[in-house]
């Protein structure tokens, strides 16, 4: 039996988290959505109490992460993440605003899956992101160890 994946979105814009679930649902992807608004609390979410992250270890889980947070950066998690050996393998998509070739360049280079950049226009982030939500349709996540 396979258990769905969840998806840990942690986004600060309200307007932005409300605009990406409603086109993933549109998309056809009905797995949970588990919101964070900062990222102190989704480093507690992810890696538990203890900090070891053990109480996520085989948890089929993919994390939608923004770079521009109000109490950490984006990066700072996505390099937690990968580090740690109970959630290295998670798909990580960072979904943001910043272009810069360098600061993708060191997402990728950190383990993140895939980099997405938020356009400014509404219909074109829209868009972007129904096709994200075909993309989870159709991902295998591996399972953690």
């Amino acid at each position: 039996m396979t258990v769905p994946v969840t998806i840990v979105m942690i986004e600060d814009d309200e307007g932005h988290a409300r605009l990406i679930e409603k086109n993933i649902r549109r998309a056809g992807v009905n797995n949970e959505i588990v919101p964070f608004r900062d990222g102190t609390g989704a480093i507690d979410y992810l890696f538990g109490v203890d900090g070891t992250a053990i109480v996520n270890r085989g948890k089929p889980l993919l994390i939608l992460l923004d770079l521009n947070l109000p109490d950490m950066t984006g990066i700072d998690i996505l390099k937690r993440v990968k580090e740690n050996e109970h959630l290295k393998r998670i798909p990580v998509v960072v979904l943001t605003t910043t272009d810069d070739k360098h600061e993708i360049q060191r997402c990728y280079d950190l383990g993140c899956n895939v980099y997405v950049t938020k356009p400014v226009n509404y219909e074109n982030f829209a868009n972007a992101i129904r096709q994200l939500g075909l993309f989870f349709a159709v991902i295998q996540v591996p399972e953690a160890e």
